[in-house]
C-alpha cells in the first residue's frame, strides 16, 4: 500500500504498529517503576511488618528514615562518597578535556593506537586490576613512608584510572564535531591557542563535559570492590556502609528490611538529583555529532 492509499509518512517509518509500541512502552515502564515503587513502600513500612510479609499502604511509618542512621555510618559514608566521587569526576573531566583537545585537533604518529587503548581500558574487569593497584600503593607506602592505603587521594586516583580514559574518549568525540573555523576566527581576533581553547572550545563542549562528569561520578558511586580494600573507617564510602548495614540487618533478631530500603532510597537520591539537574545537557552531549 502506498501513502496515497492511506498511509502517512509516520506510519511508513514505524517499526511496530501503534498498539505494539505502546505495549512495549508500558512493559518497560512497569519493569522500572514496580521495583522502585516496592522499595519505596518497604522503606515506609515497619521492620516487624516487613518480616511478617504484612506490606500495605495502611501500615506506613516514616520512622525508618530516622532510625537507619544509627545502624551504620551512613552519614559519613554518604559524605565521603560525595567528596571522593565528585573530586575524581571533576579532575577526570578537566584533565580529559585538556588531553582531548590535541587528540581531536592534531594528527601524530600513534594517535589511533592511543585512542583505542583508552577504549580498551574500559573492557578490563575491575577485579583483575584490584591486586596490581593495591600492590603499587603498598609499595609506595613502604618506600616513601606516606600513608596511601585508606587515604582520600588513593581512592580518588584509583577511580580516575577508570574515569579519565572514559572522559578523554567522550571529549575527543565531541570536540571533533566543533568546527575549526571558530578557533581560527578567535586566533584572527588575537586569541592564543590556549585562549581559543578556554574561550571558544570548552564553553561549546559543556554538554559533553556534563556527560563525562556523570559517568565518571558513577564509577566511584557504584564501586564496592576497590572501596572495600583501599579505604578505612574514616574514609569508607556509602557502598561499604550499606554493605555493613546489610550484614547487620541479616544477623539481627528481626531483619531490618524497612530501614535497609530507606537507606537505599537515600543513597539513590544524589544520583537521581544529578540526572534531573543535567538531563538536558546529557541528552545534548550523548546525541552530539549524530546528525553530522
Amino acid at each position: 500500500m502506498t501513502r496515497s492509499q492511506g498511509w502517512t509518512s509516520s506510519d511508513v517509518d514505524r517499526l511496530l504498529p501503534v498498539w505494539a509500541s505502546r505495549a512495549v512502552a508500558v512493559l518497560c515502564a512497569v519493569a522500572v517503576v514496580v521495583p522502585v515503587g516496592y522499595m519505596l513502600l518497604l522503606s515506609v513500612t515497619p521492620d516487624a511488618n516487613v518480616a511478617l510479609g504484612d506490606v500495605s499502604l495502611w501500615n506506613l511509618d516514616f520512622g525508618n528514615y530516622l532510625t537507619m542512621w544509627s545502624q551504620a555510618p551512613l552519614a559519613s559514608g554518604l559524605l565521603n562518597t560525595l567528596i571522593i566521587s565528585g573530586l575524581a569526576a571533576l579532575v577526570s573531566v578537566v584533565l580529559g578535556s585538556l588531553a582531548a583537545y590535541p587528540l581531536a585537533r592534531y594528527g601524530f604518529r600513534g594517535q589511533k593506537g592511543f585512542l583505542y587503548s583508552l577504549l580498551a581500558t574500559q573492557t578490563v574487569p575491575g577485579a583483575t586490576l584490584l591486586l596490581p593497584i593495591f600492590v603499587v600503593f603498598s609499595w609506595l607506602q613502604t618506600f616513601l613512608g606516606i600513608t596511601f592505603i585508606g587515604s582520600y587521594y588513593t581512592i580518588i586516583l584509583t577511580y580516575m584510572t577508570f574515569g579519565l580514559p572514559l572522559s578523554t574518549w567522550l571529549m575527543v568525540t565531541y570536540m571533533r564535531t566543533i568546527p575549526k573555523e571558530l578557533e581560527e576566527a578567535a586566533l584572527v581576533d588575537g586569541c592564543t591557542r590556549t585562549g581559543a581553547l578556554f574561550r571558544v572550545v570548552l564553553p561549546i563542549a559543556v554538554p559533553a563535559m556534563v556527560v563525562a562528569f556523570v559517568f565518571a561520578f558513577l564509577v566511584g558511586w557504584n564501586d564496592v570492590l576497590f572501596a572495600s580494600v583501599l579505604t578505612r573507617s574514616g574514609t569508607q564510602t556509602l557502598a561499604i556502609a550499606m554493605d555493613q548495614f546489610a550484614n547487620t540487618s541479616a544477623g539481627s533478631g528481626i531483619p531490618l528490611y524497612g530501614q535497609l530500603m530507606a537507606a537505599g532510597v537515600v543513597s539513590s537520591l544524589p544520583v537521581v538529583v544529578l540526572y534531573l539537574l543535567f538531563q538536558r545537557r546529557m541528552v545534548e552531549g550523548l546525541s552530539a555529532g549524530a546528525v553530522k
